[in-house]
């Protein structure tokens, strides 16, 4: 983890890796959930059965949830201080280079790849990779995305 004071001393790391999280197993529980509450039931992701005789041979990970592990994985890589808060203000770009297959181990690293700042507040864009162990499916990450945040310094309101 690491903490920086401000956004001023967030910028000094503009191009730099931030960190790289612990591993994550991905479970059937988990994709349940999430097609639970997205109402995505879909089969390649919780026909167990179906699933196994399919093109990947088990179930996936929705890319949806994949995307969703990028947000748990800042935090848990860095945390600036002084702030009065951040919001998600989007993605530059999104990509699922690879399937995340159920049981698989993925991981986030997080690089910081623009701060624009203004008066009281910056919009930053992170670069989070969500890696995977590699099976025999997937030698690629299961998804790569550019996360839009603004930072504000002094109360927004």
């Amino acid at each position: 983890m690491r903490i920086f004071n401000g956004i001023s001393d967030f910028a000094q790391c503009v191009g730099e890796e931030l960190g790289v999280t612990e591993w994550r197993t991905i479970t059937q529980e988990d994709i349940n959930a999430f097609a639970k509450v997205t109402n995505d039931h879909q089969w390649i992701h919780v026909d167990t059965t179906r699933a196994a005789s399919g093109p990947f041979g088990t179930t996936l990970a929705h890319g949806y949830l994949t995307l969703a592990l990028v947000s748990g994985f800042m935090f848990d890589t860095f945390r600036i201080d002084g702030l009065s808060m951040g919001v998600n203000y989007g993605s530059n770009k999104v990509r699922y280079p690879a399937p995340v297959l159920v049981g698989s181990r993925v991981r986030g690293r997080v690089k910081l790849v623009a701060l624009d700042r203004e008066d009281n507040w910056a919009q930053s864009t992170v670069q989070v990779t969500v890696e995977q162990e590699f099976n025999s499916v997937a030698k690629k990450p299961g998804c790569v995305a550019e996360v839009v945040s603004r930072l504000y310094e002094a109360p927004a309101f």
